[in-house]
């Protein structure tokens, strides 16, 4: 585990997320923030039997009024309530249909009241894409660095010089504290999703939930984002104890000539009970545990490749690099590179 990253209890209060839907609002990516952040510190758990414990995150889309309304693209909005009265953890804007040739000059006086309200109360305060023109006619981005879809990139030129305007990015912090942040075109709520995943449930959380909706690149195919096997459940006894052993021991020379000792068994008794119980051969289930722990260590440390196959196990750190990339699609060095990243947000 990673000392630096956050290390939240499921216990902790949920965080609070407030997604703002408006007229110009469309549907994509309201909903597909509302997915992941209803998954942080669930699906992980439900889809691989791992224990971990992640703040969750209750979200919600809200609008001035909670009556669904038509939008310019895609099926309607249908708001979870209306503006609530309380302070939000997070308020989201997504992207937006407004012309882009003129202002939306006060076109929200509503919302924007209540998102300078709830910045001034210690909301952190989000856009993606056009969602950004949304937050300079609020007049938060003001003297302020941010980023929005390129199209729009005028728009701000013309109509709101005083915003320090870095289209180049995809993700832009607008303030000292990380309190304001803007994203640049629509996909980019899933580079935003994960760094606020990352800030307020923990980084390996955020690497956890990209793995689970395969956020980011998909080039190396779905390999890559699989997380362990959920636990076959079985009843037997002897192979279950190997189980637990092999849990702290996989390290270790010689693991399933130790774990044959371990049960008392014949060789081929046990090798044949430990399939018939666990579905794999135990040479299988150790080498899965190894590369686990390695994939672990490769997105929370700077461990060389060498050294991080030394601590799974295996002495020939070629034979590690053909295994690794026979098991996850890709090399140790672009797996790293992969989920590193995501790993290193931090508060």
């Amino acid at each position: 585990m990673n000392p630096a990253a956050i290390a939240p209890s499921a216990t902790d209060t949920p965080v609070a997320v407030s997604l703002l839907a408006l007229p110009e609002s469309t549907p994509a990516a309201l909903y597909g923030l509302l997915e992941v952040f209803a998954a942080v510190g669930v699906v992980w758990n439900q889809l691989t039997g791992e224990s971990v414990a992640a703040r969750r995150m209750d979200a919600r889309i809200v609008a001035r009024t909670a009556e669904p309304f038509a939008t310019a693209l895609g099926p309607p909005i249908t708001p979870g309530g209306a503006l609530p009265d309380g302070r939000s953890d997070i308020v989201l804007v997504t992207d937006l249909v407004v012309p882009l040739d003129a202002a939306p000059q006060e076109r929200w006086p509503v919302e924007a009241a209540w998102v300078r309200d709830q910045y001034r109360r210690g909301a952190t305060v989000c856009s993606v894409c056009t969602g950004s023109l949304f937050l300079a006619e609020a007049g938060l981005l003001d003297g302020r660095e941010a980023t929005t879809h390129w199209s729009a990139a005028g728009v701000f030129r013309q109509c709101y010089p005083a915003v320090r305007l870095r289209p180049e990015r995809i993700l832009c912090d607008g303030d000292a504290e990380g309190r304001l942040l803007t994203g640049g075109g629509a996909a980019a709520w899933e580079d935003m999703a994960l760094h606020l995943i990352a800030r307020f449930s923990g980084a390996d959380e955020a690497v956890r939930i990209a793995k689970v909706f395969l956020l980011g690149d998909r080039s190396d195919g779905q390999l890559p984002f699989a997380g362990p096997e959920r636990a076959r459940p079985h009843d037997d006894a002897i192979v279950a104890a190997c189980q637990a052993w092999i849990a702290d021991h996989y390290a270790g020379p010689n693991p399933v000539a130790r774990m044959v000792r371990k049960s008392g068994l014949a060789e081929r008794t046990f090798k044949r009970r430990f399939k018939a119980a666990t579905g794999h051969p135990p040479v299988d289930y150790v080498q899965a545990l190894r590369v686990e722990e390695a994939k672990q260590m490769l997105e929370t440390t700077d461990e060389a490749t060498d050294s991080v196959a030394a601590a799974v196990g295996y002495e020939d750190p070629a034979f590690f690099r053909r295994l690794f990339k026979r098991r996850t699609g890709m090399t140790p060095a672009r797996y790293r590179q992969r989920f590193r990243p995501i790993a290193r947000r931090r508060p």
